[in-house]
């Protein structure tokens, strides 16, 4: 039998492992980002800006991009308006004076601490959810997956 005349099996997209991933990554994104959205008013290039400096001090902007895996447009209009709050600042670099360095301002590093704290708390819930047993698996699973992706 030749590969044209031999029947596909219908792909169940519900059962597809890249589908179901996606659908579970999306729904638990869009449940934090009403939490974020609705106490400080951020997007999620904003929440993921404040977050990736909260976490390493002073980044570039093209560093924030890389870590955070969003597109140089989404991470200027996001520190454009971290800037406008004022919880943001940006300094030449004194090496070279084309990088920019942005860091968090004392009202934004307490913005991030106490969304930190309401990310953990969120965490926490969600994988209390799974169990202990399930919250190994499913890291377990996360690794495996991420480092033959990686």
């Amino acid at each position: 039998m030749d590969s044209e005349t031999t029947e596909t099996l219908p792909l169940v997209l519900e059962d597809f492992i890249p589908y179901r991933l996606n659908k579970a990554a999306e729904t638990v994104s869009q449940r934090f980002a009403s939490i974020y959205r609705d106490r400080y008013g951020l997007t999620r290039p904003e929440w993921r800006t404040l977050a990736t400096l909260g976490q390493f001090g002073i980044l570039t902007a093209t560093a924030i991009g890389a870590h955070s895996s969003m597109h140089k447009t989404k991470v200027s209009r996001a520190v454009f308006t971290l800037e406008k709050r004022r919880w943001l600042s940006r300094k030449r670099d004194d090496m070279d004076r084309r990088i920019e360095n942005l860091e968090l301002t004392p009202a934004g590093r307490k913005a991030y601490n106490e969304l930190a704290k309401v990310a953990h708390a969120f965490e926490a819930e969600l994988l209390s959810n799974l169990g202990s047993k399930g919250e190994k698996e499913l890291k377990a699973g996360l690794a495996a997956l991420e480092a033959y992706f990686g």
